[in-house]
């Protein structure tokens, strides 16, 4: 499915993608968003594109056991900060 299909999908179905794609369960799906949020990202298309494309980068750059990402403690944060700072450098994504 196409990204701009997936950003369009309802909440539960989002949710679902992310989780069954990525192994991200909704608590952490949830921690994610926020962080999007609070950096900025206030329409939810915008999010939830920043989220897929965020996701596919800790695939690419994280360790995953059993298809879900380890980020330990203070991880995700530090993450989605190295996200940012490559998306700025790109100018992808948003």
């Amino acid at each position: 499915m196409p990204i701009d299909k997936m950003i369009h999908l309802p909440d539960l179905s989002f949710i679902r993608l992310c989780n069954e794609e990525y192994g991200i369960n909704r608590g952490l799906y949830n921690t994610i968003d926020l962080f999007f949020y609070e950096r900025g990202f206030e329409r939810i298309v915008d999010r939830r594109r920043n989220i897929l494309y965020f996701l596919e980068h800790i695939q690419k750059n994280t360790d995953f056991k059993n298809n879900r990402a380890k980020f330990g403690s203070g991880g995700l944060k530090i993450k989605i900060e190295e996200y940012l700072v490559e998306l700025k450098k790109n100018r992808v994504a948003i």
